[in-house]
């Protein structure tokens, strides 16, 4: 390896920020996305998890349990990275769920429910569900939909065919109504039930209302939840519901709910392909909500990421974290879930869990080289708030894609600069590249989705779609004008002003034909729009160009985001992290030549 290149990649590896146009630092201290938050907490609860401890929630007659001091750890390393209270006790009890704990041990006295641990643990305040967000998607809705259409619903005497008006004394609030007939068999039953139906129907037209996709897994969730505040949340039931001890009202409320959402039966975790139980998933978190307190948008986006942890996330709604488009670096929380279910199928082996990692990314993304080197960003950013089994995992399992993946662009620009090319035009053939693997692997991946052979080709992508101020003219991702050409099954479409033409006509004269095949178009769009969140094809060869002496650091800068006007470079930023990686490899440059 000769000098420059040598340079160049050392430059570009010094810093972790040297690789993304994304706000990380603000990931830290809980201004943005609290990814980083439940990374940490993820980190803290892995530790003690193979350290041996206990966190399973028992009745036991004690004043604590192990994972008391789970929660304790997972909640300070949360807020150590700037999560909230709420969200912290979220991220903890959710993850303690995913690696193995039971969501509830309900008994008469010292009644234990997971949220509610975490959230006294954290010093949250109790509130509701009516006060719980949903994650963003555009817009957001809240909890507050599926509590007024349930209250609405018992006002009216729809949840139950009990009058409690007739209840008489001794009966009333008693045994004879908790643990017979009344309760058990009729009671608990109609209210987990139609409560949670009503609630997720609700919620999900409050999604609609509000001019989004409805996310069927967190409306489900957030029915489950509400209905849950209102019957006893682990109640016996009737031995027509399932077996005792095996079937509850928390299991019920989660059936309702996901057959209201139209949740399959069965959900798979990526890379151990586990099967889950969709009843009582969502009755567990169901469970956790309702005692969580009232964690932020944003914490209950990560949330929502966790969920991608599962293969059937696209069809649940969940999030955007677990591919096949790679999101800003702030949505990576799925792989929190999958790498922490891997390092408990491998009993905490590192290296086992790694290759799964590898292969995820390998396998289920539309770009997997970009989408390893984002996940090793993050990795390695939470790293610098705590380190711990899962952050390891996920840099082990994506160092060497990133470590290639830099080598290979720096000889290229060494090579075509030194035949004459320009540090312009080297990013713009590595931004083709880019944009013809994502065409490519966009277009296999429907294809086998639909049915079709599908051919994608974006034929434009620039910035100025409906405004012409400078800012959005120069970065082409917050005013996207972009055509694609689609070819399915021999028959071409050429959709001209992806968004600011074809999308809105075909949802306002209800373009049947149209959306149809939009997402064919829109996902591969998606992936490019949101490319900012790894920048190597910019700052790497500006770094090589300094190193060259073709150009000083700050116009290699400026040339190689010029060349990633189409494709990198869909945000600003990429300009001063390329000066700061090419000043950098200038000063390797001169500290080499000092030593020979």
């Amino acid at each position: 390896m000769n000098n420059e290149v040598y340079a160049a990649v050392m430059a570009s590896i010094s810093g972790i920020q040297n690789l993304t146009n994304d706000r990380i630092e603000a990931l830290t201290k809980g201004h943005g996305m609290t990814n980083i938050g439940a990374m940490c907490a993820a980190n803290a609860i892995a530790t003690e998890l193979f350290r041996g401890a206990n966190i399973t929630l028992t009745d036991e007659d004690s004043g604590s349990l192990e994972i008391d001091h789970v929660l304790k750890k997972g909640i300070e390393a949360a807020e150590e990275a700037g999560a909230s209270p709420a969200n912290a006790a979220l991220f903890a009890a959710t993850i303690c769920y995913f690696a193995g704990s039971n969501a509830q041990a309900g008994v008469p006295a010292g009644n234990r429910k997971i949220g509610a641990l975490a959230r006294m643990i954290a010093g949250a305040d109790r509130t509701g569900v009516i006060a719980i967000p949903t994650p963003k998607s555009n817009n957001k809705v809240s909890g507050f939909a599926a509590v007024q259409a349930i209250y609405s619903a018992m006002a009216e005497g729809k949840l139950t065919k009990i009058d409690g008006r007739k209840l008489p004394l001794g009966v009333a609030g008693g045994p004879l109504y908790g643990h017979n007939t009344l309760g058990e068999d009729i009671g608990f039953p109609e209210v987990s039930m139609n409560a949670a139906r009503i609630g997720t129907e609700a919620m999900m037209q409050a999604y609609w209302g509000a001019g989004i996709s409805a996310s069927p897994i967190i409306s489900a969730v957030l029915g489950a939840a509400a209905a849950l505040e209102i019957v006893h949340p682990d109640a016996f039931v009737g031995e027509e519901y399932g077996g005792f001890f095996d079937v509850n009202s928390a299991y019920l409320a989660g059936k309702a709910a996901c057959q209201a959402a139209g949740i399959p039966e069965k959900l798979h975790m990526r890379g151990t392909d586990e099967e889950y139980d969709s009843f009582r998933l969502v009755g567990d978190l169901g469970v956790i909500l309702k005692d969580i307190g009232a964690p932020t948008v944003v914490g209950m986006m990560s949330f929502g990421e966790m969920l991608c942890a599962f293969k059937e996330s696209v069809e649940i709604g969940a999030g955007f974290s677990g591919g096949p488009i790679m999101p800003p670096l702030g949505h990576m929380t799925a792989d929190t879930i999958i790498t922490l279910r891997s390092l408990i199928k491998f009993e905490g082996d590192i290296e086992q869990a790694a290759d799964v990692i590898a292969e995820v990314k390998k396998n289920e993304w539309l770009d997997p080289e970009i989408a390893a080197v984002a996940l090793n960003t993050i990795a390695r950013k939470t790293e610098q708030v705590r380190r711990g089994p899962i952050t390891r995992t996920m840099i082990l399992g994506t160092d060497g894609v990133r470590s290639a993946a830099i080598v290979r662009r720096a000889k290229k620009a060494y090579e075509d600069i030194k035949s004459g090319k320009s540090v312009e035009d080297v990013v713009k053939e590595l931004d083709l590249e880019r944009k013809k693997t994502v065409e490519t692997r966009a277009a296999a991946m429907l294809g086998a989705m639909t049915g079709h052979e599908v051919r994608i080709e974006i034929t434009k992508m620039v910035g100025g779609a409906r405004r012409s101020h400078p800012f959005t003219t120069s970065y082409y991702g917050f005013d996207t004008d972009a055509d694609v050409k689609l070819t399915v099954d021999g028959r071409t479409f050429e959709l001209l002003g992806l968004g600011q033409n074809v999308i809105p006509d075909a949802i306002f004269n209800d373009r049947k034909e149209l959306l149809e095949i939009i997402p064919l178009a829109a996902i591969p769009v998606c992936e490019l729009q949101l490319s900012g969140h790894s920048i190597i094809n910019i700052t790497v060869p500006a770094a090589v160009a300094a190193a060259m002496k073709v150009a000083d650091p700050k116009e290699a800068a400026k040339l190689a985001e010029k060349g990633g006007k189409s494709c990198s470079a869909a945000i600003p930023g990429a300009r001063e992290k390329a000066t700061d990686v090419a000043k950098l490899a200038v000063r390797i440059m001169k500290s080499m030549e000092c030593i020979e």
